[in-house]
């Protein structure tokens, strides 16, 4: 195993008292070291109910014979930082999350890797990380949040706030129904509703096999969701013992699966930009050309916001992403 290079011999005492520090047994040295790299934070409406998943995620991992170790990762809402100068830190975070990965893995030597995330440039980030260090690797993304709802009509953020502020600054929407709106129309933890960057790169994970079938879709907040944050924790060791890593799974063609599954669901145009990052750490190359062939042989076939009318909900009880792949 790569943690024997700090559990192994008389030469890493050093290491292990530090270990036995952090609270392991000496029984837990013959096992699997797993990380559980978690972006949990208050600031990010995805990220808010992380800590119950992670719990999950360290049970399933103990069940299959591992040992977890959590450690954290920075997030931000995109959302909340849009419109002023926060926005100019977003995508440089996805630089910086990937280079946290590389360090933590490697100066700790773990054995594998679940990745706990849900929002925009953290999801990537987080991948273009484990592909990095090639590890076995399993991603757990928190979930879609439900739809809001004002007067019997679901809501979203996009267009139901965003849009919003324009309805209202052109006298068609009164301040109170917007403050309505704003209070409504996100009614609690999961990535935005719609098809935006975070669900489609969550989307895309699950069509290339990173997440466990149903991730992507089960909604943030639900049981369905904590059973997959168990069954990867089981899951990654089983990958470890089996020498599965990132990049035996993420080849050409699961990439090339993964542009398919965006043209068919309509995902967001940030697919261009984070993609070919992800594929590059790997050493796949993803000319902006291939996107635009698959553009022209794959029909759009999942009608959902901003460019239609349902919402992700709608998706995950239609059948989720396996519905889509069939």
């Amino acid at each position: 195993m790569r943690s024997d290079r700090v559990k192994k011999g008389i030469d890493r005492t050093p290491n292990r008292a530090l270990l036995f520090a952090c609270g392991i047994r000496r029984d837990d040295l013959k096992k699997p070291f797993i990380g559980v790299a978690s972006s949990f934070t208050d600031l990010v409406p995805g990220h808010i109910g992380m800590r119950i998943l992670e719990r999950e995620i360290e049970k399933g991992i103990s069940s299959g014979g591992g040992v977890p170790f959590i450690f954290g990762i920075p997030a931000l809402c995109d959302g909340i930082a849009m419109g002023h100068k926060g926005m100019h830190y977003s995508l440089p975070l996805r630089e910086l999350i990937a280079d946290s990965i590389e360090t933590v893995v490697e100066a700790h030597a773990l054995d594998g890797l679940i990745l706990l995330t849900d929002c925009d440039k953290i999801n990537p980030g987080m991948l273009m990380g484990a592909l990095r260090v090639d590890i076995p690797t399993i991603v757990v993304t928190a979930g879609p949040m439900h739809s809001g709802n004002y007067k019997g009509r679901r809501l979203s953020l996009v267009r139901d706030t965003f849009e919003a502020v324009g309805l209202y600054h052109a006298k068609k929407l009164k301040k109170e129904e917007l403050e309505a709106l704003e209070e409504l129309a996100c009614p609690g933890e999961g990535a935005c509703q719609g098809m935006y960057t975070a669900n489609t790169t969550a989307c895309l994970f699950e069509g290339m096999g990173i997440s466990l079938p149903g991730t992507a879709t089960a909604l943030a907040g639900f049981s369905k969701k904590r059973r997959i944050a168990y069954e990867a924790g089981e899951r990654i060791v089983e990958l470890v013992r089996k020498g599965i890593t990132a990049r035996k799974i993420l080849n050409k063609n699961a990439f090339y699966n993964a542009i398919v599954l965006d043209m068919a669901l309509g995902g967001s145009t940030n697919t261009v930009l984070h993609l070919p990052a992800i594929a590059n750490e790997a050493g796949i190359k993803l000319p902006l050309s291939l996107f635009d062939d698959v553009s022209r042989k794959v029909p759009h076939i999942v009608s959902i916001r901003p460019g239609g009318e349902y919402f992700m909900e709608d998706l995950e009880y239609a059948g989720g992403i396996p519905a889509v792949l069939k």
